[in-house]
């Protein structure tokens, strides 16, 4: 139940009007680059298979439904459909995501770009960052390069065994053995985020962590071809160049039931539209979300998320 006292905003001074002002930047910034704004449905029948992100679900006329955790599948179809390069900002939905850097409602803007190379997008995003924050210098990194310069090992090459005794090593961690992706996130998130200083763009991670991206052979190893931005180590956007083949994307999607099943979770529905439309023909593209709170935080030097926010979870 609401309590008397918390009615008001939990935005600091000056958070409105900053969120108004980065608003009619971004629009101008991709008006002049003849980026279409699109406006697509938050509540679905289909949701994310992806096991680390947990969606919310809630009944609607007697059936499930769900609030979306990014408006990427809707997008894909408009592409697919010969929309053209497109961007969106909208509010976006993940259970369990609270706290300094986190709310459970959240807004992202995403955007498409047909014909683009992750690295164009990735010179995109810079030049979008960079003017809203004020910077003018950023720093592009290889997953690989990131694990040797600062852990001085190769994270392709690691076993899953020298990996878990590399990482509790180093690592204040008390739990039981967990999957490779998860040390290397542990180690990622708990020894390298926090040196990253400045614009980081780290790109070419390992293939099972490749999500929605496209995979690509590069040397020895086999990488998905997608990207993080950090900020100061805070990471604000994560791009890929779009898988476009509908039977892989199909497989990835029943992988990742599989893992939650194996988890005790319950499986996911999966988009059937999306996969049509990918079937029907997606256009060779980079696309990037990128975290419109997070980026007001840093643009106004806030401490917490739910400084830039009219109300916080807490208070709605």
């Amino acid at each position: 139940m609401a309590q008397a006292d918390d009615w008001q905003p939990s935005a600091i001074a000056g958070a409105l009007a900053g969120r108004a002002e980065l608003l009619q930047q971004l629009r101008a910034f991709f008006a002049a680059r003849g980026v279409l704004e699109v406006d697509t449905p938050l509540l679905c029948s289909d949701t994310i298979t992806d096991p680390a992100i947990t969606p919310i679900a809630c009944d609607q006329a007697g059936a499930k439904r769900w609030l979306q955790t990014s408006p990427e599948y809707a997008m894909k179809r408009l592409l697919a459909a010969g929309s053209g390069p497109i961007y969106q900002v909208c509010k976006a939905f993940r259970a369990g995501e609270a706290g300094g850097r986190h709310n459970p409602e959240f807004t992202l803007l995403e955007w498409y770009r047909p014909g683009f190379s992750l690295a164009a997008l990735m010179a995109e995003v810079a030049e979008l960052v960079q003017a809203v924050l004020g910077t003018s210098l950023h720093r592009v990194v290889s997953y690989r390069e990131l694990f040797q310069q600062h852990l001085g090992v190769d994270p392709f090459v690691l076993g899953a065994e020298e990996l878990e005794r590399f990482a509790r090593q180093r690592l204040d961690y008390s739990g039981g053995s967990e999957d490779r992706d998860t040390w290397l996130d542990l180690l990622l998130t708990h020894l390298i985020e926090p040196e990253l200083e400045g614009l980081v763009f780290v790109y070419d991670y390992p293939a099972s962590q490749a999500a929605l991206a496209r995979l690509r052979q590069e040397g020895d190893i086999t990488v998905a071809e997608r990207f993080e931005l950090y900020v100061n180590g805070v990471e604000l956007a994560n791009g890929y160049f779009e898988l476009t083949d509908a039977t892989e994307q199909r497989a990835r999607f029943e992988a990742d039931n599989r893992a939650l099943a194996a988890r005790g979770e319950p499986t996911r529905p999966i988009d059937a539209r999306l996969l049509a439309a990918m079937e029907s023909g997606l256009p060779s593209c980079a696309g990037v979300a990128l975290g419109l709170d997070r980026l007001l935080m840093m643009k106004l030097g806030a401490e917490r998320v739910q400084d830039v926010l009219s109300f916080d979870w807490s208070r709605c």
